[in-house]
């Protein structure tokens, strides 16, 4: 049983026509969640206008059960499964999503921060092939090489636009802790910032959703201004503010008097 199908449905939709429009007027997107399935929307909208494009899924979990396999029926724990073109035959009709049409294959997406998988989204992503680095492949060959690898995968036939959807969860709850489904063992905040930083520096971003941060969820407001200081400093990295500094193109050392 899908939760909230209709209501879920009709925001998605809606959002998916606001990102379309924004990709046609040449600007890039930019969603703050909200549960994970506003992902429905955001990469609809943005593939309506660059079907071309590729998917940078930062995250604890897949989001790849389908209606079918789904133990919860929360649809933020399925997304993708309605984005994907190989798994259109498995989906069941949902009511609110008619208007969906699938718009990804499955070489098209790469996840990086996985550790808490479902059994059928496991055998889901070994059955289609999809690219991941859990945090044992993050533990085990560093973040740089995680994203040089995941560069090569995507980008390396072809330039193509980005859409990163970055959950807060991908990162340790140390760093997010006013989040809905906080695994232990996760991204620190060099990593998401390492992240962020190389994806702005491919000059490809297109498309970023920020998902997940719920301050209502935060047990003191420590913990929420912690959760929404380190979403806005990765959310700014996707833009170009770099740990290194930044200036502007300007010559410091003969300013005028």
């Amino acid at each position: 049983m899908v939760k909230n199908p209709r209501s879920v449905g009709k925001a998605s939709e809606q959002l998916a026509d606001v990102v379309a429009e924004i990709k046609r007027n040449g600007r890039t997107s930019l969603v703050l969640g909200g549960d994970h399935s506003l992902a429905i929307g955001s990469i609809s909208g943005h593939a309506r206008v660059h079907p071309d494009l590729c998917v940078i899924w930062v995250d604890a979990h897949t989001d790849i059960n389908t209606p079918l396999t789904t133990t919860t029926g929360n649809l933020h724990g399925q997304p993708v499964s309605f984005l994907l073109k190989e798994l259109k035959g498995k989906m069941p009709d949902v009511p609110g999503f008619s208007w969906v049409t699938p718009c990804l294959s499955a070489k098209d997406i790469v996840y990086i921060g996985l550790r808490d998988v479902d059994p059928g989204e496991h055998y889901i992503l070994k059955i289609l092939g999809i690219k991941y680095f859990s945090m044992t492949e993050v533990d085990k060959l560093g973040i740089g090489k995680v994203m040089e690898e995941a560069f090569s995968y995507l980008l390396g036939r072809k330039k193509r636009p980005i859409h990163l959807s970055f959950d807060v969860d991908g990162l340790d709850p140390s760093f997010t802790p006013a989040t809905g489904t906080p695994v232990q063992g996760g991204l620190s905040y060099r990593e998401g910032l390492y992240i962020t930083e190389e994806i702005y520096k491919t000059g490809l971003l297109s498309g970023l959703d920020i998902m997940e941060v719920n301050p209502s969820l935060g047990k003191t407001p420590e913990e929420v201004t912690r959760t929404v200081n380190t979403a806005v400093a990765i959310t700014l990295a996707c833009f170009g503010v770099a740990r290194e500094g930044n200036h502007k193109p300007t010559d410091y050392l003969n300013l005028p008097k």
